[in-house]
């Protein structure tokens, strides 16, 4: 039975204060007259500066806290007395995974139990879990994946999120709550950590260091600009069907190596550099373990049954990015502290092997 959401007024959005999470809580805030709790433990990702402008009121909340603790939760849940949550939380990074999976699990598997755990005993009447394509696996010699496909994660990171699916989809079979899954191909633009490739490959243009990437570049990913998925989302809370997983995809894949090219070029032409020299700091590493190759969805159902389509082509998308990270220095600097340096010195300077 597909439900309305119309009369929703309080919202709790977990990780709200992270990379996606902060445009989603900007765009319910926009939309319509919701009353948003932002739940966010504020790790080395989540960054107030991302929701800069939005002042708390009657409309808006922020709380500082972790999905993982159960009395707290239990307690927000009681006082704020939400009507449909949508969970954004997550450790995210697939490298840190590896380095180092428990806090993965404690997250991203652990810690949707406790949300689901508070859904049910409140009487939420919509829990969006926000998943990623990766639960899938590696589809290098399939066709891309519908919402049907098994799973088979490669990663730690992977895992968790699969955990985390199945207990969603066991909270609405076992206790009915109304439960929703949107699984999401690789996001990019404005305020995403640099960890990831985008923003990490313009980081190191910008201070003249080399841009390194995994095995032979020729990994294939689907790229969304970050406004079109939150879009999507908007509509798969308001108009998704009650126990439902959506893919977000644009379907439009690209290898990682090709990526790195167009942004050089972008980068060249944003910057008045020369995009050959840029292109030679390309350098291979040896291959992160688990690699991979290729992920591939169809967005086939979200775009018949909820009329979305992406709106922002990858190169529009990618320069866009490009200029935002050019003109936010202050930001970037603030996010990427000696913790931030020490990572990177051990993930991209030693690299596997």
């Amino acid at each position: 039975m597909r439900r309305s959401v119309s009369n929703i007024k309080r919202l709790l959005v977990a990780g709200g204060c992270g990379f996606i999470g902060s445009r989603f809580v900007r765009s319910m805030l926009e939309r319509a007259e919701w009353r948003v709790i932002n739940l966010d433990k504020l790790t080395y990702a989540g960054n107030l500066e991302n929701l800069k402008g939005i002042v708390e009121g009657d409309h808006y909340r922020f709380v500082r806290g972790d999905i993982g603790d159960r009395t707290f939760v239990d307690e927000l849940y009681d006082k704020e007395r939400p009507t449909a949550v949508v969970n954004f939380a997550a450790e995210s990074h697939v490298d840190r995974s590896i380095l180092d999976p428990a806090p993965f699990f404690e997250t991203n598997t652990i810690g949707v139990q406790v949300l689901l755990e508070g859904a049910r005993k409140h009487g939420v009447e919509r829990f969006l879990q926000v998943s990623t394509d990766e639960v899938y696996g590696d589809v290098e010699k399939m066709e891309p994946c519908d919402e049907e496909h098994r799973l088979a994660p490669s990663s730690p990171y992977a895992a968790s999120k699969a955990s985390a699916d199945h207990l969603t989809l066991s909270y609405k079979r076992t206790y009915g709550l109304p439960v929703l899954i949107v699984r999401s191909c690789n996001n990019y633009g404005p305020y995403q950590f640099p960890e990831k490739l985008i923003p990490f490959m313009i980081g190191n243009v910008m201070r003249g260091e080399d841009l390194p990437l995994y095995g032979d570049g020729m990994q294939r990913r689907e790229w969304i600009f970050v406004e079109d998925c939150v879009d999507a989302i908007c509509r798969v809370l308001e108009r998704g069907e009650d126990g439902e997983i959506y893919n977000i995809s644009t379907e439009d894949e690209h290898p990682n190596l090709a990526v790195i090219d167009l942004l050089c070029k972008l980068m060249a032409d944003e910057a008045s550099m020369n995009v050959a020299s840029l292109r030679n700091r390309i350098q291979f590493i040896g291959d992160r373990p688990g690699h991979d190759r290729r992920y591939a969805t169809r967005a086939k159902k979200i775009r018949e049954k909820l009329t979305w389509n992406p709106l922002v082509t990858f190169e529009v998308g990618l320069r866009k990015t490009i200029r935002w990270y050019l003109t936010n220095h202050e930001w970037v600097e603030s996010v990427t502290s000696g913790a931030y340096r020490d990572y990177y010195d051990a993930v991209y300077v030693r690299s596997w092997g």
